[in-house]
């Protein structure tokens, strides 16, 4: 079998924003090892946190990242089994770069690498991670020999949460389907201080084998259990969170699935209240309904690529409060910038013990537009069917084209963005219309020039 330090399988798993790959035969101890001297070189982090989640490779890859990165010099705090957003809090509370071991919503037979500096500020291929990349190749020895000591954190992360999103109104009934994923760890932590909230535990052991469903609430049927429980308990919202717990979905009392754009709205009004007239940031492929209700209350909308990364340097350039993804990734710049699922479901959850209406009600103001969903299709020549849906679409009347990500095409109707995954030969089209018609037109139509 071909060595894990061999260039081609460290170009294949170090992606856009994290390093990705299958254990044994892609990622194994050997190579987290010098990856963790090649980070504190590249980096020159004097201290690192270190955290990983519930799959049976994460503990054995996490040491042997710390005893690298003890050896290139850095001191290295483990602080056990976390959610990625537990990671990012140590990172910022603590003033340390981070190191998180997971596959987030991957099968089992996957594991990864999620970094940051200081401050849970980001690491991706064009900061940083190319370079480390480029350095595990050579041995990383420091003339000093760094320590290895261990930090529980987790009660000090949920407080802060809570903090960030009082919850003070009626009492509710909440079912939380964690996927046997590390909400399942962290969920228990926040809530058990929040005496208003009855919690209905769904899957909450902790096994990365996922046995009753993949962690990954952007697939609708690992939605189905929570939608059904739901309605079961006569619950007033559902919560889903994925394996890293980082990103969360919601589900109103009906058992229907709330769109991450919908939620996106809500937050970003109650983060428009507490501090008005500030700014928003919204990918280009959330809903049209973003922009809107945000310039209706005031603030200022700012679109950005698709990833992490891009949303956390344009909320820095810009001091935005909040910003939003269709993924349910979901960014607070009083949480460093960072991503966190659990504290938008606090958020959620706040709003509605405001309010004594249902779920649905509340969120009716901020459905606005019919959208597709994301939809892949395989492609061989990528751009040149990006190529041929400019030509055919851009000449079309009241269309604006640009391409900050992929193409997007605009009309006062309708829009469809499509772009190019990073990893796979795939195009990923998203679409929306003022009704379910006008979407239905323009969705079919692109795909049918697209896998034509």
């Amino acid at each position: 079998m071909p060595s894990t330090l061999d260039p081609e399988n460290l170009r294949a798993i170090f992606k856009a924003y994290d390093i990705r790959g299958l254990v044994g035969e892609q990622l194994d101890a050997l190579l987290a090892e010098r990856i963790g001297g090649a980070f504190v070189s590249v980096i020159g982090a004097p201290t690192v946190v270190v955290g990983y989640d519930m799959r049976p490779s994460s503990p054995e890859l996490a040491q042997a990242f710390a005893r690298g990165a003890a050896a290139a010099g850095a001191d290295v705090v483990m602080i056990g089994l976390a959610s990625t957003d537990q990671l990012y809090f140590a990172s910022g509370h603590l003033g340390q770069a981070g190191v998180m071991f997971t596959a987030s919503h991957n099968p089992a037979q996957y594991n990864g690498i999620k970094m940051c500096r200081a401050g849970a500020a980001p690491i991706g291929l064009d900061t940083g991670l190319a370079d480390i990349r480029d350095a595990v190749a050579a041995e990383h020895t420091g003339a000093v020999t760094g320590t290895i000591s261990t930090r529980d954190v987790l009660q000090e992360y949920a407080a802060h949460l809570r903090s960030l999103a009082p919850l003070a109104g009626r009492p509710l009934k909440v079912v939380v389907d964690a996927g046997n994923g590390m909400a399942g760890l962290t969920a228990p932590a926040v809530f058990e201080q929040l005496p208003s909230i009855a919690v209905t535990e769904l899957y909450f052991e902790l096994d990365g084998t996922f046995p009753n469903h993949e962690a990954n609430p952007i697939e609708a049927e690992n939605l189905v259990d929570l939608q059904k429980r739901v309605l079961v308990e006569g619950a007033d919202i559902g919560l889903a969170f994925d394996g890293d717990a980082d990103r969360c979905f919601l589900v109103d009392e009906r058992g229907e699935v709330v769109s991450p754009s919908t939620l996106t709205g809500l937050i970003a009004a109650r983060e428009l209240a507490r501090e008005p007239g500030a700014t928003i940031i919204h990918n280009l492929i959330t809903s049209r309904s973003v922009p809107e209700v945000v310039t209706e209350l005031g603030g200022t909308p700012v679109r950005t690529r698709v990833g992490h990364s891009y949303i956390k340097a344009t909320m820095a350039e810009t001091d935005a409060i909040f910003g939003g993804e269709h993924s349910g990734h979901f960014y607070f710049r009083d949480f460093w910038r960072a991503d966190s699922g659990m504290l938008a479901a606090l958020h959620a959850l706040a709003a509605l013990s405001e309010t004594e209406r249902p779920l649905s009600e509340l969120l009716a103001d901020y459905v606005r537009f019919a959208a597709s969903g994301e939809i892949n299709s395989t492609v061989a020549d990528q751009q040149a069917v990006l190529r041929r849906l400019e030509e055919e679409w851009g000449g079309r009347a009241d269309v604006e084209i640009d391409h900050l990500d992929g193409l997007s095409v605009a009309h006062p109707d309708w829009w469809f963005n499509v772009r190019a995954s990073n990893t796979e030969p795939l195009l990923r089209l998203n679409a929306e219309g003022k009704d379910e018609t006008t979407m239905a037109g323009v969705r079919d139509a692109v795909l049918s020039e697209i896998r034509s």
